[in-house]
Protein backbone atom coordinates (compact mmCIF):
# COMPACT_ATOMS: atom_id res chain seq x y z
CA UNK A 1 0.00 0.00 0.00
CA UNK A 2 1.43 3.45 -0.87
CA UNK A 3 1.17 6.12 1.86
CA UNK A 4 2.50 8.70 -0.20
CA UNK A 5 3.20 10.25 -3.99
CA UNK A 6 6.49 9.32 -3.85
CA UNK A 7 5.84 5.91 -2.72
CA UNK A 8 3.39 5.83 -6.05
CA UNK A 9 6.29 7.36 -8.25
CA UNK A 10 8.59 4.54 -7.30
CA UNK A 11 6.46 1.73 -7.44
CA UNK A 12 6.10 2.65 -11.46
CA UNK A 13 9.65 3.48 -11.64
CA UNK A 14 10.91 0.23 -10.58
CA UNK A 15 7.88 -1.41 -12.21
CA UNK A 16 9.14 0.23 -15.73
CA UNK A 17 12.36 1.63 -15.42
CA UNK A 18 13.21 2.25 -19.12
CA UNK A 19 9.54 3.19 -20.18
CA UNK A 20 8.68 6.86 -21.33
CA UNK A 21 7.56 8.64 -18.07
CA UNK A 22 7.34 12.27 -19.81
CA UNK A 23 7.99 13.22 -23.04
CA UNK A 24 8.79 17.13 -24.27
CA UNK A 25 7.11 17.18 -27.26
CA UNK A 26 8.61 20.27 -29.56
CA UNK A 27 6.73 23.04 -29.15
CA UNK A 28 7.00 23.21 -25.14
CA UNK A 29 10.50 21.77 -25.71
CA UNK A 30 10.80 24.99 -27.83
CA UNK A 31 8.80 27.48 -25.00
CA UNK A 32 10.65 26.32 -22.33
CA UNK A 33 14.22 26.19 -23.90
CA UNK A 34 14.62 22.59 -23.02
CA UNK A 35 15.39 18.98 -25.14
CA UNK A 36 12.45 18.03 -26.82
CA UNK A 37 12.12 13.96 -26.55
CA UNK A 38 11.33 11.38 -23.59
CA UNK A 39 12.96 10.85 -19.88
CA UNK A 40 12.33 7.47 -18.56
CA UNK A 41 11.17 6.63 -15.59
CA UNK A 42 14.62 5.39 -14.52
CA UNK A 43 16.31 8.80 -15.31
CA UNK A 44 13.56 10.39 -13.80
CA UNK A 45 13.64 8.43 -10.34
CA UNK A 46 17.54 9.22 -10.45
CA UNK A 47 16.71 12.87 -10.47
CA UNK A 48 14.24 12.67 -7.71
CA UNK A 49 16.79 10.52 -5.46
CA UNK A 50 19.52 13.22 -6.30
CA UNK A 51 16.77 16.16 -4.92
CA UNK A 52 15.92 14.26 -2.05
CA UNK A 53 19.41 13.59 -0.71
CA UNK A 54 20.05 17.29 -1.10
CA UNK A 55 16.83 18.58 0.80
CA UNK A 56 17.48 16.21 3.48
CA UNK A 57 20.93 17.37 3.89
CA UNK A 58 19.70 20.70 4.11
CA UNK A 59 17.38 20.17 6.87
CA UNK A 60 13.83 19.57 5.19
CA UNK A 61 11.53 17.79 6.48
CA UNK A 62 8.04 16.54 7.60
CA UNK A 63 5.46 19.55 7.97
CA UNK A 64 7.81 22.01 5.84
CA UNK A 65 6.26 24.20 3.00
CA UNK A 66 7.93 25.06 -0.09
CA UNK A 67 6.73 26.59 -3.11
CA UNK A 68 7.23 26.16 -6.67
CA UNK A 69 7.34 28.08 -9.59
CA UNK A 70 8.31 26.47 -12.54
CA UNK A 71 5.27 26.75 -14.70
CA UNK A 72 4.80 22.93 -16.52
CA UNK A 73 8.16 22.01 -16.42
CA UNK A 74 9.51 18.61 -15.58
CA UNK A 75 11.24 20.25 -13.09
CA UNK A 76 8.29 20.82 -10.97
CA UNK A 77 7.34 17.32 -10.89
CA UNK A 78 10.80 15.88 -9.65
CA UNK A 79 11.32 18.59 -7.04
CA UNK A 80 7.53 17.64 -5.49
CA UNK A 81 7.91 14.15 -5.63
CA UNK A 82 11.60 14.82 -3.90
CA UNK A 83 9.98 17.02 -1.30
CA UNK A 84 7.12 14.70 -0.74
CA UNK A 85 9.44 11.44 -0.32
CA UNK A 86 10.27 13.93 3.10
CA UNK A 87 6.92 15.05 4.70
CA UNK A 88 7.58 18.58 2.84
CA UNK A 89 4.52 20.12 1.62
CA UNK A 90 4.60 21.91 -1.79
CA UNK A 91 2.83 25.14 -2.61
CA UNK A 92 2.56 25.65 -6.50
CA UNK A 93 2.55 29.23 -7.44
CA UNK A 94 1.44 30.67 -10.70
CA UNK A 95 3.62 32.41 -12.55
CA UNK A 96 1.28 34.88 -13.71
CA UNK A 97 1.41 36.04 -10.04
CA UNK A 98 2.17 39.80 -9.79
CA UNK A 99 3.24 41.43 -6.29
CA UNK A 100 -0.03 41.82 -3.92
CA UNK A 101 -0.88 38.12 -4.90
CA UNK A 102 2.82 36.95 -4.47
CA UNK A 103 2.93 38.78 -1.62
CA UNK A 104 -0.61 37.42 0.31
CA UNK A 105 0.76 33.71 -0.98
CA UNK A 106 3.80 33.65 0.80
CA UNK A 107 3.06 35.19 3.88
CA UNK A 108 -0.30 33.23 4.18
CA UNK A 109 1.23 30.10 3.15
CA UNK A 110 4.52 30.77 5.43
CA UNK A 111 7.15 29.05 3.12
CA UNK A 112 10.35 30.17 3.95
CA UNK A 113 12.19 28.55 0.50
CA UNK A 114 10.69 28.68 -3.10
CA UNK A 115 12.17 26.79 -6.14
CA UNK A 116 11.64 29.47 -8.88
CA UNK A 117 12.52 30.07 -12.67
CA UNK A 118 15.28 32.73 -11.94
CA UNK A 119 13.93 35.81 -13.60
CA UNK A 120 10.88 35.77 -10.66
CA UNK A 121 13.57 35.39 -8.08
CA UNK A 122 13.47 38.89 -7.39
CA UNK A 123 9.62 39.51 -7.32
CA UNK A 124 9.33 36.55 -4.65
CA UNK A 125 11.83 37.53 -2.57
CA UNK A 126 10.22 41.46 -2.52
CA UNK A 127 6.71 39.79 -1.87
CA UNK A 128 8.08 38.02 0.98
CA UNK A 129 9.91 41.40 2.54
CA UNK A 130 6.49 43.51 2.37
CA UNK A 131 4.87 39.98 3.42
CA UNK A 132 7.43 39.91 6.56
CA UNK A 133 8.32 36.50 5.70
CA UNK A 134 11.53 35.11 5.99
CA UNK A 135 12.75 34.04 2.55
CA UNK A 136 15.13 32.22 0.21
CA UNK A 137 15.09 31.10 -3.30
CA UNK A 138 16.82 29.12 -5.32
CA UNK A 139 16.51 27.62 -9.09
CA UNK A 140 15.68 24.15 -10.29
CA UNK A 141 19.40 23.22 -10.68
CA UNK A 142 20.78 24.87 -7.86
CA UNK A 143 22.11 23.86 -4.21
CA UNK A 144 19.79 23.94 -1.60
CA UNK A 145 19.98 26.05 0.82
CA UNK A 146 19.81 25.48 4.61
CA UNK A 147 16.42 25.14 5.89
CA UNK A 148 16.07 28.45 8.67
CA UNK A 149 13.61 26.58 10.85
CA UNK A 150 13.51 22.79 11.89
CA UNK A 151 10.76 20.59 10.55
CA UNK A 152 7.66 20.88 12.42
CA UNK A 153 6.65 17.09 12.11
CA UNK A 154 9.98 16.02 12.41
CA UNK A 155 9.26 13.43 15.72
CA UNK A 156 5.82 12.17 13.53
CA UNK A 157 5.87 9.83 10.37
CA UNK A 158 5.15 10.68 6.89
CA UNK A 159 2.07 9.21 5.73
CA UNK A 160 -1.42 9.14 4.31
CA UNK A 161 -2.59 12.30 5.99
CA UNK A 162 0.69 14.20 5.61
CA UNK A 163 0.21 17.42 3.67
CA UNK A 164 1.05 16.93 0.13
CA UNK A 165 -0.04 20.30 -0.93
CA UNK A 166 -1.43 23.48 -0.62
CA UNK A 167 -3.51 24.34 -3.30
CA UNK A 168 -5.39 27.67 -3.73
CA UNK A 169 -8.25 28.50 -5.04
CA UNK A 170 -9.19 30.87 -7.72
CA UNK A 171 -10.79 33.42 -5.23
CA UNK A 172 -13.98 34.39 -7.76
CA UNK A 173 -15.18 35.80 -4.19
CA UNK A 174 -13.12 37.57 -1.52
CA UNK A 175 -9.30 36.44 -1.03
CA UNK A 176 -7.96 32.89 -2.39
CA UNK A 177 -8.29 29.92 0.21
CA UNK A 178 -5.53 27.81 0.39
CA UNK A 179 -6.67 23.93 0.38
CA UNK A 180 -4.73 21.63 2.42
CA UNK A 181 -4.33 18.09 0.25
CA UNK A 182 -2.89 15.32 2.14
CA UNK A 183 -1.15 12.07 0.89
CA UNK A 184 -4.19 10.22 0.76
CA UNK A 185 -5.78 13.15 -1.80
CA UNK A 186 -4.11 12.66 -4.41
CA UNK A 187 -3.66 8.67 -4.24
CA UNK A 188 -7.18 8.03 -4.08
CA UNK A 189 -7.24 10.70 -7.26
CA UNK A 190 -4.78 8.16 -9.63
CA UNK A 191 -6.49 5.47 -8.40
CA UNK A 192 -10.30 6.44 -9.20
CA UNK A 193 -9.04 7.50 -13.12
CA UNK A 194 -6.99 4.39 -13.34
CA UNK A 195 -10.34 2.22 -12.18
CA UNK A 196 -12.93 4.28 -14.60
CA UNK A 197 -13.30 1.99 -17.00
CA UNK A 198 -16.37 1.91 -19.63
CA UNK A 199 -16.28 4.38 -21.83
CA UNK A 200 -12.57 5.73 -20.20
CA UNK A 201 -10.53 2.82 -20.14
CA UNK A 202 -7.21 3.29 -18.27
CA UNK A 203 -4.49 0.57 -20.12
CA UNK A 204 -1.67 -0.18 -17.23
CA UNK A 205 1.45 1.44 -18.28
CA UNK A 206 0.33 2.39 -21.95
CA UNK A 207 -1.13 5.81 -21.92
CA UNK A 208 0.11 8.46 -22.85
CA UNK A 209 -1.78 11.20 -21.22
CA UNK A 210 -1.90 15.05 -22.88
CA UNK A 211 -2.76 17.92 -20.59
CA UNK A 212 -2.38 21.73 -21.80
CA UNK A 213 -3.50 22.59 -17.92
CA UNK A 214 -1.19 23.93 -15.26
CA UNK A 215 0.24 22.26 -12.56
CA UNK A 216 -0.45 24.58 -10.12
CA UNK A 217 -4.42 23.47 -10.83
CA UNK A 218 -5.66 20.18 -9.14
CA UNK A 219 -6.70 18.56 -12.59
CA UNK A 220 -3.22 18.60 -13.93
CA UNK A 221 -1.71 17.93 -10.16
CA UNK A 222 -3.94 15.68 -9.10
CA UNK A 223 -5.81 13.68 -12.28
CA UNK A 224 -3.30 13.56 -15.16
CA UNK A 225 -0.31 13.59 -13.27
CA UNK A 226 -1.42 10.65 -10.23
CA UNK A 227 -3.24 8.26 -12.87
CA UNK A 228 0.08 7.88 -14.41
CA UNK A 229 2.00 7.82 -11.09
CA UNK A 230 -0.91 4.72 -10.36
CA UNK A 231 -1.13 3.05 -13.85
CA UNK A 232 2.15 3.96 -15.34
CA UNK A 233 2.57 4.65 -18.75
CA UNK A 234 3.56 8.41 -19.86
CA UNK A 235 2.76 12.17 -19.56
CA UNK A 236 2.64 14.30 -22.01
CA UNK A 237 2.38 17.93 -19.36
CA UNK A 238 2.56 21.27 -22.56
CA UNK A 239 3.58 24.36 -21.08
CA UNK A 240 0.00 25.63 -22.35
CA UNK A 241 -2.69 25.55 -24.65
CA UNK A 242 -1.92 26.46 -28.19
CA UNK A 243 -4.76 25.76 -30.46
CA UNK A 244 -2.93 25.92 -33.83
CA UNK A 245 -0.55 23.71 -32.56
CA UNK A 246 -2.29 21.26 -30.23
CA UNK A 247 -3.21 18.87 -32.50
CA UNK A 248 0.39 18.69 -34.11
CA UNK A 249 1.66 17.93 -30.72
CA UNK A 250 -1.08 15.19 -29.69
CA UNK A 251 0.45 13.26 -33.02
CA UNK A 252 3.97 13.99 -32.42
CA UNK A 253 3.86 12.68 -28.74
CA UNK A 254 1.35 9.89 -30.19
CA UNK A 255 -0.91 11.14 -27.19
CA UNK A 256 -4.17 8.59 -26.48
CA UNK A 257 -5.70 10.37 -23.82
CA UNK A 258 -6.64 13.95 -24.20
CA UNK A 259 -7.81 16.19 -20.84
CA UNK A 260 -9.46 19.52 -21.77
CA UNK A 261 -11.86 22.69 -20.79
CA UNK A 262 -14.67 24.16 -22.52
CA UNK A 263 -12.66 26.96 -24.00
CA UNK A 264 -10.49 24.20 -25.70
CA UNK A 265 -12.67 22.70 -27.98
CA UNK A 266 -14.50 26.08 -29.01
CA UNK A 267 -11.26 27.52 -29.92
CA UNK A 268 -10.07 24.29 -32.02
CA UNK A 269 -13.57 24.17 -33.58
CA UNK A 270 -13.06 28.15 -34.84
CA UNK A 271 -10.04 26.98 -37.25
CA UNK A 272 -11.31 25.62 -40.49
CA UNK A 273 -11.69 21.72 -41.40
CA UNK A 274 -9.18 19.75 -42.62
CA UNK A 275 -8.43 15.54 -43.41
CA UNK A 276 -5.78 15.73 -40.69
CA UNK A 277 -8.23 16.39 -37.85
CA UNK A 278 -8.46 12.67 -37.58
CA UNK A 279 -4.94 11.86 -37.83
CA UNK A 280 -3.99 11.22 -34.04
CA UNK A 281 -4.22 8.31 -31.52
CA UNK A 282 -6.63 10.03 -28.82
CA UNK A 283 -9.44 7.66 -27.61
CA UNK A 284 -11.33 9.86 -25.66
CA UNK A 285 -10.78 13.45 -23.85
CA UNK A 286 -11.37 14.24 -20.04
CA UNK A 287 -12.51 17.64 -18.70
CA UNK A 288 -15.54 19.49 -18.15
CA UNK A 289 -17.28 22.76 -19.38
CA UNK A 290 -17.46 22.06 -23.36
CA UNK A 291 -20.19 24.46 -24.84
CA UNK A 292 -23.26 22.45 -25.47
CA UNK A 293 -23.12 24.15 -28.77
CA UNK A 294 -19.63 22.84 -29.69
CA UNK A 295 -20.03 19.28 -27.62
CA UNK A 296 -21.44 17.10 -30.69
CA UNK A 297 -19.67 18.96 -33.70
CA UNK A 298 -16.51 18.90 -31.83
CA UNK A 299 -16.97 14.72 -31.89
CA UNK A 300 -17.90 14.41 -35.18
CA UNK A 301 -15.03 16.04 -36.73
CA UNK A 302 -11.93 14.77 -34.73
CA UNK A 303 -13.13 11.52 -33.66
CA UNK A 304 -13.32 11.12 -29.76
CA UNK A 305 -15.68 11.73 -27.28
CA UNK A 306 -15.60 14.51 -24.76
CA UNK A 307 -15.98 12.55 -21.51
CA UNK A 308 -17.37 15.57 -19.06
CA UNK A 309 -16.65 15.39 -15.42
CA UNK A 310 -17.88 17.43 -12.44
CA UNK A 311 -14.94 17.72 -9.15
CA UNK A 312 -13.34 21.01 -7.41
CA UNK A 313 -10.17 21.60 -5.41
CA UNK A 314 -11.65 20.66 -2.66
CA UNK A 315 -13.73 17.38 -3.52
CA UNK A 316 -10.74 15.83 -5.32
CA UNK A 317 -11.78 12.53 -6.63
CA UNK A 318 -13.77 11.84 -3.18
CA UNK A 319 -17.21 13.35 -4.46
CA UNK A 320 -15.89 12.86 -8.33
CA UNK A 321 -19.10 12.30 -10.78
CA UNK A 322 -18.29 11.63 -14.44
CA UNK A 323 -20.03 10.74 -17.59
CA UNK A 324 -17.94 7.57 -18.18
CA UNK A 325 -21.17 5.48 -19.02
CA UNK A 326 -23.72 5.70 -21.70
CA UNK A 327 -25.75 7.26 -22.34
CA UNK A 328 -24.12 10.62 -22.07
CA UNK A 329 -26.31 12.65 -23.23
CA UNK A 330 -24.32 14.50 -25.31
CA UNK A 331 -24.55 18.48 -25.36
CA UNK A 332 -26.77 18.80 -22.74
CA UNK A 333 -23.78 20.03 -19.79
CA UNK A 334 -24.74 16.52 -18.67
CA UNK A 335 -21.68 15.02 -16.23
CA UNK A 336 -22.98 11.10 -15.60
CA UNK A 337 -24.79 9.76 -12.59
CA UNK A 338 -23.91 9.16 -9.14
CA UNK A 339 -21.34 6.60 -8.41
CA UNK A 340 -21.89 4.30 -5.03
CA UNK A 341 -18.46 6.28 -3.28
CA UNK A 342 -20.34 9.53 -3.04
CA UNK A 343 -23.57 10.68 -1.85
CA UNK A 344 -25.52 13.90 -3.46
CA UNK A 345 -28.41 16.30 -2.56
CA UNK A 346 -29.59 18.84 -4.24
CA UNK A 347 -30.86 21.74 -2.31
CA UNK A 348 -32.78 25.36 -2.53
CA UNK A 349 -31.95 27.96 -0.60
CA UNK A 350 -33.77 27.19 2.70
CA UNK A 351 -31.94 23.95 2.26
CA UNK A 352 -34.81 21.18 1.33
CA UNK A 353 -34.08 19.03 -1.55
CA UNK A 354 -35.57 20.06 -4.72
CA UNK A 355 -37.07 17.65 -7.54
CA UNK A 356 -35.80 16.50 -10.69
CA UNK A 357 -35.64 18.84 -13.31
CA UNK A 358 -35.26 21.89 -11.09
CA UNK A 359 -32.04 23.79 -10.40
CA UNK A 360 -30.51 23.26 -6.48
CA UNK A 361 -27.37 23.69 -5.08
CA UNK A 362 -24.95 20.44 -5.21
CA UNK A 363 -24.09 18.79 -2.00
CA UNK A 364 -21.80 16.23 -1.81
CA UNK A 365 -19.72 13.90 0.76
CA UNK A 366 -18.25 10.40 1.22
CA UNK A 367 -20.62 7.56 1.21
CA UNK A 368 -19.93 5.22 5.07
CA UNK A 369 -18.48 6.35 8.18
CA UNK A 370 -16.57 9.06 7.45
CA UNK A 371 -18.02 11.86 5.09
CA UNK A 372 -14.70 13.53 4.78
CA UNK A 373 -12.78 10.75 3.32
CA UNK A 374 -10.29 11.80 0.51
CA UNK A 375 -11.66 15.19 0.71
CA UNK A 376 -9.11 17.98 1.48
CA UNK A 377 -8.31 18.62 4.75
CA UNK A 378 -9.68 22.24 5.38
CA UNK A 379 -8.91 25.81 4.27
CA UNK A 380 -5.17 26.90 6.23
CA UNK A 381 -6.21 29.31 8.64
CA UNK A 382 -9.90 29.38 8.27
CA UNK A 383 -11.60 27.10 10.39
CA UNK A 384 -14.85 28.96 9.93
CA UNK A 385 -15.00 28.52 6.21
CA UNK A 386 -14.17 25.17 6.63
CA UNK A 387 -17.16 24.75 8.85
CA UNK A 388 -19.33 26.70 6.53
CA UNK A 389 -18.81 24.30 3.98
CA UNK A 390 -19.40 21.41 5.66
CA UNK A 391 -22.27 22.82 7.27
CA UNK A 392 -24.62 19.76 8.30
CA UNK A 393 -22.16 17.14 7.66
CA UNK A 394 -22.56 17.88 3.72
CA UNK A 395 -20.08 19.99 1.66
CA UNK A 396 -21.86 22.43 0.02
CA UNK A 397 -20.50 23.04 -3.62
CA UNK A 398 -21.56 26.66 -4.59
CA UNK A 399 -22.49 24.93 -8.17
CA UNK A 400 -26.25 25.05 -9.01
CA UNK A 401 -26.83 20.88 -10.96
CA UNK A 402 -30.19 19.63 -12.60
CA UNK A 403 -31.34 15.89 -11.97
CA UNK A 404 -33.42 14.55 -14.64
CA UNK A 405 -35.81 11.37 -13.55
CA UNK A 406 -33.02 9.27 -14.40
CA UNK A 407 -30.76 10.07 -11.79
CA UNK A 408 -28.35 12.23 -14.69
CA UNK A 409 -27.02 15.50 -13.69
CA UNK A 410 -26.49 18.56 -15.31
CA UNK A 411 -23.86 21.35 -15.05
CA UNK A 412 -26.45 24.99 -14.57
CA UNK A 413 -24.11 27.72 -12.81
CA UNK A 414 -22.21 28.52 -10.46
CA UNK A 415 -24.66 29.17 -7.44
CA UNK A 416 -23.09 32.84 -7.26
CA UNK A 417 -23.62 33.89 -10.66
CA UNK A 418 -27.05 32.99 -11.32
CA UNK A 419 -28.98 36.53 -11.38
CA UNK A 420 -32.42 36.10 -10.08
CA UNK A 421 -35.18 38.19 -12.22
CA UNK A 422 -38.71 38.20 -11.05
CA UNK A 423 -38.09 34.70 -9.85
CA UNK A 424 -35.98 33.17 -12.81
CA UNK A 425 -32.25 32.14 -12.03
CA UNK A 426 -30.61 33.24 -15.25
CA UNK A 427 -27.03 31.44 -15.04
CA UNK A 428 -24.30 34.34 -16.17
CA UNK A 429 -22.20 31.51 -18.03
CA UNK A 430 -24.90 30.47 -20.33
CA UNK A 431 -25.72 33.95 -21.42
CA UNK A 432 -21.54 34.87 -21.36
CA UNK A 433 -21.27 31.73 -23.90
CA UNK A 434 -23.88 33.27 -26.43
CA UNK A 435 -22.97 37.06 -26.39
CA UNK A 436 -19.86 35.44 -27.14
CA UNK A 437 -20.63 34.20 -30.04
CA UNK A 438 -21.84 37.82 -31.60
CA UNK A 439 -18.81 38.56 -34.13
CA UNK A 440 -18.04 42.52 -32.62
CA UNK A 441 -17.71 40.43 -29.14
CA UNK A 442 -14.54 39.83 -28.02
CA UNK A 443 -15.20 38.49 -24.66
CA UNK A 444 -18.08 39.31 -22.13
CA UNK A 445 -18.99 38.82 -18.55
CA UNK A 446 -22.51 39.18 -17.19
CA UNK A 447 -23.58 39.99 -13.53
CA UNK A 448 -26.93 40.93 -11.85
CA UNK A 449 -27.16 44.80 -10.71
CA UNK A 450 -30.61 45.77 -9.06
CA UNK A 451 -33.47 46.77 -10.73
CA UNK A 452 -36.47 48.30 -7.87
CA UNK A 453 -39.21 45.86 -9.99
CA UNK A 454 -37.53 43.04 -10.74
CA UNK A 455 -34.69 42.05 -8.14
CA UNK A 456 -32.07 41.45 -10.51
CA UNK A 457 -31.46 42.85 -13.97
CA UNK A 458 -28.66 41.04 -16.30
CA UNK A 459 -25.43 43.31 -16.87
CA UNK A 460 -23.00 42.57 -19.59
CA UNK A 461 -19.85 43.80 -19.62
CA UNK A 462 -19.04 43.31 -23.06
CA UNK A 463 -15.08 43.94 -24.41
CA UNK A 464 -15.06 44.44 -28.27
CA UNK A 465 -12.79 43.18 -30.96
CA UNK A 466 -9.88 45.08 -32.14
CA UNK A 467 -11.95 45.37 -35.47
CA UNK A 468 -15.09 46.46 -34.29
CA UNK A 469 -16.35 49.91 -33.38
CA UNK A 470 -18.13 51.41 -30.71
CA UNK A 471 -19.07 54.84 -32.46
CA UNK A 472 -22.72 54.36 -32.08
CA UNK A 473 -22.94 53.16 -28.46
CA UNK A 474 -26.61 52.16 -28.92
CA UNK A 475 -26.79 50.79 -32.23
CA UNK A 476 -23.90 48.36 -31.10
CA UNK A 477 -25.61 47.78 -27.65
CA UNK A 478 -28.88 46.90 -29.63
CA UNK A 479 -27.81 44.31 -31.97
CA UNK A 480 -25.99 42.43 -28.87
CA UNK A 481 -28.93 42.39 -27.62
CA UNK A 482 -31.04 41.34 -30.53
CA UNK A 483 -28.35 37.99 -31.00
CA UNK A 484 -29.06 37.11 -27.18
CA UNK A 485 -32.82 37.67 -27.86
CA UNK A 486 -32.50 35.50 -30.68
CA UNK A 487 -30.87 32.51 -28.27
CA UNK A 488 -32.05 32.55 -25.16
CA UNK A 489 -35.45 33.56 -23.27
CA UNK A 490 -36.41 36.94 -23.14
CA UNK A 491 -35.46 37.83 -19.61
CA UNK A 492 -32.07 36.17 -20.18
CA UNK A 493 -30.78 38.51 -22.44
CA UNK A 494 -28.74 41.78 -21.22
CA UNK A 495 -31.05 45.05 -19.91
CA UNK A 496 -27.71 47.31 -19.72
CA UNK A 497 -24.77 46.67 -22.33
CA UNK A 498 -21.58 48.42 -20.74
CA UNK A 499 -18.45 48.39 -22.87
CA UNK A 500 -15.46 48.37 -21.86
CA UNK A 501 -11.66 47.97 -21.90
CA UNK A 502 -10.62 44.88 -19.89
CA UNK A 503 -12.98 42.29 -17.43
CA UNK A 504 -11.88 41.78 -13.91
CA UNK A 505 -9.71 38.49 -13.74
CA UNK A 506 -8.29 36.34 -11.00
CA UNK A 507 -4.35 35.07 -11.65
CA UNK A 508 -5.96 32.29 -13.39
CA UNK A 509 -7.52 33.68 -16.03
CA UNK A 510 -11.22 33.56 -14.60
CA UNK A 511 -13.84 36.10 -14.11
CA UNK A 512 -13.44 37.68 -10.75
CA UNK A 513 -16.59 37.95 -9.57
CA UNK A 514 -16.68 40.18 -6.58
CA UNK A 515 -15.13 42.72 -8.92
CA UNK A 516 -17.77 42.55 -11.51
CA UNK A 517 -20.42 42.48 -9.24
CA UNK A 518 -19.19 45.50 -7.79
CA UNK A 519 -18.97 46.98 -11.39
CA UNK A 520 -22.09 46.00 -12.49
CA UNK A 521 -23.61 48.32 -9.08
CA UNK A 522 -22.05 50.89 -10.29
CA UNK A 523 -22.26 50.74 -14.31
CA UNK A 524 -25.88 52.01 -14.81
CA UNK A 525 -26.31 55.65 -15.73
CA UNK A 526 -22.31 55.96 -17.09
CA UNK A 527 -21.69 57.21 -20.37
CA UNK A 528 -20.64 53.11 -21.64
CA UNK A 529 -23.28 51.97 -20.66
CA UNK A 530 -26.81 51.60 -22.31
CA UNK A 531 -29.81 50.87 -21.00
CA UNK A 532 -31.54 48.31 -22.86
CA UNK A 533 -34.44 46.97 -21.09
CA UNK A 534 -36.72 48.05 -23.03
CA UNK A 535 -35.95 45.44 -25.75
CA UNK A 536 -37.04 42.67 -23.24
CA UNK A 537 -40.52 41.65 -24.01
CA UNK A 538 -42.38 38.43 -23.44
CA UNK A 539 -42.51 36.63 -26.63
CA UNK A 540 -46.02 35.92 -28.23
Amino acid sequence: MHLTVHDAFCASARRTPQAEFLFIESVTAQAYGIAPGAITWGDAAAEVERLRAAYAQAGYGHGHRVGLLLENRPAFLFHWFALNALGVSVVPINAEMRSAELSYLIGHSEIGLAVTLPHRAGDLRAAAKTAGIAFETMGPDDAVPPATTPAPRAAEPVGLASECALLYTSGTTGRPKGCMLGNEYFLRAGQWYAELGDLCPVRPDAERIITPLPLNHVNAMAFSTMVVLVAGGCLVQLDRFHPKRWLQSARESRATIAHYLGVMPAMLLSAPSVDADREHHIRWGFGAGVDRKNHAPFEARFGFPLIEAWAMTETGAAACVMANHEPRHVGTNCFGRREDFVEIRLVDDEGREVPDGTPGELLVRSAGSDPRRYFFSGYLKDEEATREAWAGGWFHTGDMVRRDAEGNYCFVDRKKNVIRRSGENISAVEVESVLNQHPAVKTSAVAATPDAVRGDEVLACIVLRDDAQASDPARLAASIVDHALSQLAYYKAPGYVAFVGALPLTASQKIQRGQLRELANALPGQANCVDTRSMKRRQS
